[in-house]
């Protein structure tokens, strides 16, 4: 370097220096006092005092001394409108039990880890816990003010910034990758306010970056700036005094579970009990208990009529329950106050979400995280579900006028959101799902109900939907809501417990599976035999495409509507064979404790039945579509066009009539060759012979779905399209080990023996073409050691009832 260059660079070191001690003063000059700084600032008084800046918008929260744990809640006031992405208005994100702790001019907001402590009175014990796990500083926020009392921290920094994840979320959904831009984001003044036990901030938040997916697309005005609300909840710990229930597997309850290295060494270090609210007798004494406080939950405004009214309704059933449960006016439901904010942590709120596309609807809470005590309810429920329960009813309304399918259907919409209000409402209470409530003739509201369909020629009957929570509901509120005085709780909830021997449960982890085992575990299927209810579906099903015309759209729908409203019917059956693949490979059991229970096998005769049924589903009988009623279905009018609820197909703009059966197809046999079941088939026949095992199931599939030769027409392309879908499960079975050893062998050696037998057989040319090209498949699969499947098998389209 040279010595031109040297000598600036030489002048600047000896400025700084010099400026040194300037700059260290300013460093260390006190804080204003908090009165001082507060001079021209809005101040709203609560838990936490907010100070507003109206000149700029900042935030400012004054944090006393004393100011010890408190919970922190995330919220979306405004979501981004799509079911795929999750971001709802009103969705929670996490609950945290946090603290402010003063380091410098600084003031971390720490995130503790409640999920593993020590429950002691010895603080060394309980120190010897917090520091070997991690907690998590959520910020660091600037001291701008103190006195005696306590401290400001500049808050808005903290506001603005991702707290809820949504960057990661759109990441990971493939959106795009985004980031919060501070220039376009803002604290929002109108939502923001403190009360006496929880101070709520708010913000508009504006995410930017390039949008790569198709969800942002859909739902935004411009997807290269995504503007939501983020709202901020710090809530003070509920009062001492609310007692923890214990959790039984039988009560029906959601788990609120921690690690608790204070318990003895013998005990289990888990600690488990269920979620629920606070609810306490005025008078402990009395034959009928009032309460302190009743739950009373709040529904959106916003719900337009008649739906309005079917949600407070179905939402009250509960107070049936709480009425069993030896409670006067312990459970309410009114209309939210115009004024009240949705998320303030004061009101259970039922909101009535819009997103683009159908989806799910939500049964959240804020808890406190050290105990499961539920202090918010929060249900959100997606509005155009109702439309699609609208349609389904169409296409299965008997023969009427126009105002009668009308009536009909709008019943059988608004009965079905009853059951819907009561069923978030019951998770929001702390109740688990219970998927057996069906077997038991609907004995809980918290089941995932299948419309009851009366008969073939007119299935809309009054009883589609049940009135009023079940047997099961009231034995859950039982548990968690009857009142005991101390020492008689263990005793009393064993009691409880007992009483509810006779009525079954089997909750998610034990429903959801596709290789699932107990034949009652099943979301959405009807009746106490699933495969008698799948025959019934199935005749019903036959009899409404039979009549299937226009005379069932709505006055001035264009014919191409036929479509969409095809497609629920032609696929009604699918839940119910779901329920019925239950029963191959299947175990009775139930959440039994020490010292009862089991497994049993469901018997032979049963699972062979099932077995034939389920056969049935794949044949052209069920599948192939009437060449009448595929002709009356036109391509999309002009000004429409096709949803993802669409049917699949590969036809173009024309109705493809194949392609339906190839997807209603694949449902099944994802259920019946999922992988876990062929091996507890194989287990089961190792221990009794009379079982069917993976060969038998098999062996019948490739019998009667490969290896007949197909019709001529439309039901031979169907059975064509059907075969194909066999061996390409069959050779994924054999060659690419998903499943345990012993299948694999079986599925191998009857792929290989198939292979040989369609490279023999003949035929009419495209009956030979169709064996030729099954048997190639077959033969690379072989040669290759691995067999990969075509990108495009058909999917339904999404139908979920609720």
């Amino acid at each position: 370097m040279s010595e031109a260059r040297r000598a600036p660079r030489a002048s600047m070191l000896l400025l700084l220096l010099a400026l040194l001690p300037a700059l260290t003063a300013v460093a260390a000059e006190p804080l204003p006092g908090v009165d001082e700084f507060a001079t021209e600032l809005e101040r709203s008084e609560g838990f936490f005092t907010l100070l507003r800046d109206p000149r700029t918008a900042e935030l400012y929260l004054q944090i006393p001394h004393a100011r010890g744990e408190f919970i922190f809640q995330t919220s979306l006031p405004r979501g981004v409108g799509s079911n795929d992405l999750g971001l709802d208005r009103g969705r929670l994100a996490d609950t945290r039990l946090v603290r402010f702790e003063r380091v410098g001019r600084r003031a971390l907001l720490r995130a503790l880890n409640t999920d593993y402590r020590a429950d002691s009175p010895s603080p060394a014990e309980r120190r010897a816990v917090e520091e070997a796990f991690a907690s998590s500083v959520l910020a660091g926020l600037e001291v701008v003010a103190e006195d005696d009392t306590g401290y400001v921290v500049a808050y808005t920094p903290f506001l603005l910034t991702d707290v809820t994840r949504i960057a990661a979320l759109l990441d990971d959904a493939g959106e795009g990758s985004y980031r919060v831009d501070t220039a376009r984001s803002a604290p929002w003044p109108d939502r923001t306010r403190s009360f006496p036990k929880n101070t709520e901030l708010e913000a508009v938040l504006t995410l930017v970056g390039d949008p790569e997916g198709r969800e942002l697309r859909a739902v935004t005005p411009s997807p290269e700036a995504l503007t939501v609300h983020v709202h901020h909840s710090l809530v003070a710990l509920p009062e001492p005094g609310y007692r923890p229930r214990a959790f039984h597997p039988r009560s029906g309850y959601s788990v609120h579970r921690w690690v608790d290295y204070a318990q003895p060494l013998t005990g289990d270090l888990v600690r488990r009990v269920i979620r629920r609210h606070r609810l306490e007798p005025l008078d402990p004494a009395a034959a009928r208990l009032r309460p302190v406080e009743p739950i009373v939950y709040h529904l959106d405004p916003g719900t337009p009529e008649p739906v309005r009214s079917a949600l407070l309704d179905g939402a009250r059933w509960w107070a049936e329950a709480f009425e069993a449960a030896g409670w006067d006016g312990a459970f309410e439901v009114r209309l939210l106050p115009e004024e009240a904010d949705p998320l303030d942590v004061r009101y259970n709120v039922i909101q009535w979400v819009h997103r683009s596309t159908r989806g799910w609807s939500y049964g959240m809470s804020v808890r406190d995280p050290r105990t499961g005590e539920i202090l918010k309810g929060h249900v959100s429920l997606g509005s155009l579900r109702v439309r699609q329960d609208l349609l389904i009813a169409r296409a299965l309304a008997a023969e009427g006028t126009a105002a009668e399918i009308d009536a009909a259907t709008l019943e059988l919409a608004l009965a079905r959101l009853r059951q819907l209000a009561a069923h978030e409402v019951g998770h929001t209470l702390g109740l688990a799902h219970n998927y057996a409530a069906s077997t038991q003739d609907r004995a809980s509201v918290m089941d995932y109900p299948h419309p009851r369909l009366a008969t073939p020629d007119a299935p809309l009957g009054p009883d589609a939907y049940d009135v009023g929570v079940g047997a099961w509901d009231l034995h859950t509120i039982r548990y968690g809501y009857s009142h005991f005085e101390a020492g008689e709780e263990a005793a009393g909830l064993a009691a409880i417990i007992a009483d509810a021997r006779a009525l079954a449960f089997l909750s998610d982890p034990d429903a959801r599976p596709a290789d699932a085992a107990h034949p009652a575990a099943h979301l959405w299927d009807e009746g106490t035999d699933p495969v008698d209810e799948l025959e019934r579906l199935l005749a019903i099903r036959a009899a409404a495409l039979a009549r299937f015309d226009a005379g069932k759209l709505p006055q001035g729908a264009p014919r191409s509507d036929l479509e969409a409203m095809l497609v629920p019917l032609y696929y009604l059956h699918r839940y119910q064979t779901e329920a019925a693949a239950r029963l191959l490979g299947g175990l009775v059991y139930d959440y039994a404790t020490t010292g009862s229970g089991g497994t049993t096998p469901v018997p032979a005769s049963e699972q062979r039945r099932a077995l034939e049924v389920l056969l049935g589903t794949l044949s052209a009988d069920v599948l192939a579509l009437d060449e009448e009623l595929v002709a009356r279905i036109t391509p999309q009018a002009y000004g429409y066009r096709r949803t993802r609820e669409a049917p699949p197909g590969r036809t173009g703009l024309a109705f493809d009539a194949v392609t339906p059966a190839e997807a209603a197809a694949e449902h099944t046999l994802r259920f019946l060759l999922a992988p876990g079941r062929l091996a507890r088939l194989d287990q089961q026949h190792a221990l009794d012979p009379s079982l069917p095992d993976a060969r038998e199931l098999l062996e019948a599939l490739v019998t009667e779905r490969v290896m007949p030769r197909p019709d001529d027409g439309l039901r031979g392309l169907v059975e064509r399209r059907v075969a194909l879908l066999v061996v390409e499960h069959l050779a994924t079975l054999a060659w690419n080990d998903v499943a345990a050893p012993e299948i694999t062998s079986t599925a191998r050696a009857i792929a290989t023996r198939l292979e040989a037998e369609l490279a023999g057989a003949r035929g009419p040319r495209e009956s030979a073409a169709h064996r030729a090209r099954l048997a190639s498949l077959l033969a690379r699969a072989r040669e290759d050691g691995v067999f990969e499947r075509r990108d495009d098998v058909a999917r339904m389209p999404p139908g979920a009832p609720i």
